[in-house]
């Protein structure tokens, strides 16, 4: 599935394109449709946490987001060996609207309650 960059991806602006591939039920991998050699292996959040954030306003009205939108919510992590060294950046979500195929990603607060490296390891077998 193909989807447009609405807000651009922190330190990666000249992506306007990517294409969301499923790996399995937990894991995704988003690969730049302008450069095959820039991709990101995501996570599902709601398998590992609660997890929780406000989309800002201007983001909703640039992916055209309401009450109604179908969105689906991934965090980039990075893969090490063993997998629970591998870390789960849960300050900068990504925000994919399947309706219409626009994504963003939103970095949030430095007040919040997530961290923008935190171990998986952390959240397996709880």
């Amino acid at each position: 599935m193909k989807f447009d960059i609405s807000v651009p991806l922190l330190g990666f602006d000249n992506i306007k394109q990517v294409e969301l591939e499923k790996i399995d039920d937990v894991f995704m991998k988003m690969v730049s449709c302008e450069d095959a050699h820039i991709s990101f292996t995501l996570i599902d959040p709601f398998v590992l946490r609660e997890y929780d954030f406000e989309v800002p306003n201007n983001v909703k009205d640039i992916m055209e987001i309401d009450e109604k939108s179908n969105l689906l919510i991934l965090n980039i992590v990075l893969i090490q060996t063993p997998i629970e060294s591998s870390v789960v950046n849960f300050i900068g979500p990504l925000i994919f609207n399947t309706d219409n195929n626009k994504a963003a990603q939103v970095i949030l607060a430095e007040s919040t309650k997530y961290g923008v490296a935190e171990k998986i390891s952390t959240f397996l077998n709880k």
